[in-house]
């Protein structure tokens, strides 16, 4: 992920094809030390492709990504505070133990 955004980040400045050494300069800058072999690897795999539409093309694609969990989890959670709100509040023994009942 570090040399991917500093992929972009030369892109961004203006680098339209920015090759490993300009992400290892961009990475160094902020003390971090770049692999060689993941910079070569996304250089490869973007050469000659436009950012823009190969980030739009990806967009594209996790739109049709199923990304269930929050429907469902909001409602577990409203159905255990309908529960919780059902049963009745038990007494508290801790004025029994005392030896006395101040309303009675």
């Amino acid at each position: 992920m570090k040399s991917l955004a500093a992929y972009m980040l030369c892109v961004l400045g203006g680098n339209a094809a920015p090759s490993a050494k300009d992400m290892a300069a961009v990475l160094s800058a902020v003390g971090i030390d770049a692999d060689a072999a993941q910079a070569d690897l996304i250089v490869s795999e973007l050469a000659g492709k436009d950012l823009e539409e190969v980030i739009a093309a990806g967009a594209e694609k996790l739109a049709t990504v199923p990304t269930g969990g929050a429907a469902p989890a909001a409602a577990g959670a409203a159905a255990a505070t309908e529960e919780a709100a059902e049963e009745p509040a038990e007494e508290s023994e801790s004025d029994s133990d005392m030896g006395f009942d101040l309303f009675g």
